[in-house]
This record gives structure tokens, sequence and C-alpha cells, in this order.
């Protein structure tokens, strides 16, 4: 994911847990250092769901991006707050269903850069572009993607589980506004957001942990705050939502109650 700071790349620091990598570390991942794994898992131990919610996001990522390249026939993504690559990366399932998809992903964290570099490789029909930018400097991003993506075809920006590094609400709503004001009607906003409602009240202790012992800091936010991150969107059913219980695939699990609610809300919204 990306920082919370004003300079578009931050140098590596070992010695301090970044969210990147213990994001990484929570999904299994082996891209993270020693303090990432403690830190990790000293919130885990806090807020034990938050697995489920990295996992329950991940798999968000690959139902929006589906529908997205499939049904909404969207052939261009601007992806911010990239993370370190994994598997199921938003490229690989949009260029899974057309080949011909150009993504750019966007992030400021130079171990980051340095796995997408290599890792972040598209199809020959397609593209796959890097942007070191960060969430707080949408002109930036925009400029950066501008090099790869047509701003005169529909986009689909895709902020999940970024909006919370950017602490002042009302800075995040205007860095929502700025970057959907950019791209065409038919353009769509993809965004997940913690939150300390859906079972997350826990997750305080958690999050004043993370914020005195890792970085970038990190905010919660309620459904009212994250809903205003889609004003003059239109949100697709099941409007806003926890991640889990945005169109779960037909198949999974079959449970009468539905997937387990995580506290994180998910909603794709479409400009129009």
């Amino acid at each position: 994911m990306m920082g919370a700071g004003r300079k578009s790349v931050w140098p590596v620091d070992a010695s301090v847990a970044h969210n990147a990598r213990v994001w990484n570390h929570w999904l299994g991942g082996r891209d993270n250092y020693a303090v990432d794994r403690q830190v990790g898992d000293h919130v885990a131990g806090l807020f034990p769901v938050i697995r489920d919610v990295a996992r329950a996001d991940r798999e968000f990522l690959g139902r929006a991006v589906r529908y997205l390249a499939g049904e909404a026939g969207i052939r261009q993504f601007l992806d911010i707050g990239t993370g370190l690559p994994t598997a199921e990366n938003t490229h690989e399932v949009a260029q899974r269903v057309e080949p011909a998809a150009r993504i750019v992903y966007v992030d400021n964290d130079p171990l980051v850069l340095t796995h997408a570099r290599a890792l972040l490789t598209g199809s020959r029909e397609g593209a796959t572009a890097y942007v070191a930018a960060d969430a707080h400097d949408p002109e930036a991003i925009l400029l950066g993607a501008k090099r790869t993506l047509d701003f005169e075809q529909p986009v689909a920006v895709m902020m999940l589980g970024i909006l919370n590094f950017v602490l002042d609400t009302g800075e995040a709503r205007r860095v929502v506004r700025r970057l959907m004001a950019a791209v065409p009607r038919g353009s769509y906003l993809a965004l997940t957001h913690p939150t300390a409602e859906l079972g997350g009240e826990g997750n305080a202790a958690a999050m004043r942990f993370w914020n005195a012992n890792a970085t970038p800091p990190i905010t919660a936010r309620n459904r009212t705050e994250v809903a205003s991150f889609l004003d003059d969107l239109d949100p697709l059913s099941p409007g806003l939502v926890s991640c889990t219980h945005w169109r779960p695939s037909p198949e999974d699990p079959a449970d009468p109650a539905g997937p387990p609610v995580v506290p994180q809300f998910g909603a794709l919204a479409r400009k129009v």
C-alpha cells in the first residue's frame, strides 16, 4: 500500500514495520522483514480477524476486476496503493478476461517498486506500467498514468485499502473527487476501507499499536464517512457492504447466512 507522506518515494527502512510488507506477511508472503512479522503478529493478536480482512480485500479485488473487465467492458485500470505483488494481481485478473487491458499501478514504497519492475509484467496485447507517487498527490498520479492510459476512455480507479492512510477525511474526499473528475463518464471507482463497525470495534487497540510502531499511520471510518467518497457516483448493487458480501462468488462455500462479515467496507460505483 501507499504511504501517507508527501515524498514520491520513501527510502527503505528495515527497522520500522511498513504496511506493504506487513500486509504481505498477513497474506502468507515472504517479502517482509522480521520487524514486519513481529508487528503484524502483535496486531493479529490484538485483532485476530485482520488476516481474514487481508484475504477478503484481495478476493474483493478479484471479483471487482473480473466484473469490470468482463461485464462492464473496462479496458483501463488505475490501481492506487498497489502493495507488494502476490497472486491474482489486477493485471493478471483483467488480462485473463481481456488481454488488451492496460493497467497502471501506483505506489510510493521503493521495495514495491523493485518487485513491480520484476513481477508486474502484462500480456503482449495489453500494457502494465508503474508510477511512483503518493496517495496525497493526485496530480502526480494522473500525470504518470496518462503516459499509459487514455483518459478519453473509461478507467477503473482502484483504491483498495488506501484512503485509510489519508488521515484527514476532507482531504481524502478531495483526492477521490480529483481523480474521478479526470476520468470520463462510464468510469468506475472500486473502494475498500477499514471500519470500527461491522464487528470491528476491537480494531481500535490494534490501530493505536500500529500507529505507535509502524508506518504509515492509519485510521478507520464509519459508514457515513466511507459513503461520502462515493458522492456523485452511482454505486452498483449491493452498495456499500462488508467486502465479503459484495457479490460473493458462486463457488464460495454455501452458507445460509452468507459469507462471514469482516470489518472492511467494499463498494464499486460508476461515474454517470
